[in-house]
């Protein structure tokens, strides 16, 4: 009975928005929060090293404080954001699908624990920039909703 409710198409569709709406929610009152994902499903623009990307686990958790919250935005049904990674803070946009979200979690404690297990459709849009990273914050003001992060 369980597995009929979680495996649904309107189930994921409601943890989906559900997850939408807390991550906005945060953006509004500036409350940093960590993520717990599936790593097999999270993509990075650039690719990371090998020996960066061995280092996850199957379930990785992010931390979004400081610029990486700064230059987190949705985007379709992604949570973006940029990052840096390794001793050289290698970094990369990060676009993790919503159902990915495991866990929304703040100050230790979980927030939010999403049992979905069915996948609406993930892939992120083609980036059409050959400058990624670089281009990460045009795109983040780009976004006439992301103008209410920007501290003046």
């Amino acid at each position: 009975m369980l597995d009929n409710a979680i495996d649904d198409i309107d189930f994921s569709k409601l943890m989906q928005k559900h997850i939408q709406e807390l991550v906005i929610h945060f953006f509004q009152k500036e409350q940093n929060f960590g993520i717990l994902c599936n790593i097999e499903d999270i993509y990075f623009e650039p690719k990371l090293p090998q020996d960066i990307a061995n280092e996850f686990r199957p379930l990785t958790l992010f931390f979004l404080a400081g610029y990486t919250f700064e230059s987190a935005h949705i985007q379709d049904s992604h949570l973006v954001f940029e990052a840096g990674f390794g001793t050289d803070n290698f970094g990369s946009v990060v676009s993790v699908p919503l159902l990915s979200v495991l866990q929304i979690i703040v100050d230790e404690t979980p927030l939010l624990i999403n049992l979905a297990t069915h996948k609406l459709q993930t892939e992120p849009k083609a980036d059409s920039s050959p400058k990624g990273v670089e281009n990460s914050m045009t795109s983040f003001l780009s976004n006439p909703e992301n103008s209410k992060f920007i501290k003046e």
